[in-house]
């Protein structure tokens, strides 16, 4: 016979699990249940999809508001990007390592849109300032690792590489809306980057 302990879904046991490791899997776990439920997600809700106890959440984050502002605080962090940038392959030609650099850089707009809209416009206590790398730092991280990109083609650049990758980032966050015409692909907007508005065409 079939007792209810054993119906119970299995739980990850993480015992050798150095704390710090035991908060980043937390953290990873609730950041796409943030996304969805704002802060009404429960931690009973993130135990559960982590496969853990939800008292092991509050060995790790002393209460709710900690967990989120971790969670916020890696959302906002630029090391992804910046990993992401560093992956890109150098030998691929610079268009190729602009669009995936595009890539790179709206996903993680996407993710900060993401966790912030969701604390900001689906109710409950927001976790206020987030401790950490500020905004400038943030973009300097950025630009500093897209700079590197661009580095190979330094004696071709019109600018430094530096001024390109902020220009290249000017442009990738500002794209105009209109509800008439779709965003660029990364490939459109590397494309108008490199060669301009004007069509080869055009005489």
């Amino acid at each position: 016979m079939t007792t209810a302990k054993e119906n119970q879904t299995p739980r990850r046991r993480a015992p050798g699990m150095a704390p710090e490791q035991r908060r980043q899997m937390i953290i990873q776990t609730a950041i796409p249940l943030i996304a969805e439920y704002g802060s009404a997600v429960t931690t009973a809700k993130i135990a559960r999809a982590a496969g853990i106890g939800e008292g092991t959440i509050f060995r790790a984050f002393a209460d709710k508001d900690e967990l989120l502002q971790a969670c916020v605080a890696e959302a906002l962090s630029p090391e992804h990007a910046v990993r992401e940038l560093h992956a890109i392959d150098m030998a691929q030609p610079l268009a190729v390592r602009l669009a995936e650099s595009a890539e790179a850089l709206q996903a993680h707009m996407a993710r900060m849109g993401a966790i912030l809209g969701s604390l900001g416009h689906r109710g409950g206590k927001h976790p206020g300032p987030v401790r950490g790398a500020g905004r400038d730092e943030s973009m300097a991280r950025i630009r500093e690792a897209l700079a590197e990109l661009l580095e190979p083609e330094r004696a071709t650049l019109r600018r430094p590489p530096e001024q390109i990758a902020a220009l290249f980032i000017g442009l990738l966050f500002t794209q105009p809306r209109t509800d008439d015409e779709p965003d660029l692909t990364p490939q459109e907007l590397v494309d108008v980057f490199l060669h301009g508005a004007i069509s080869g065409d055009a005489k």
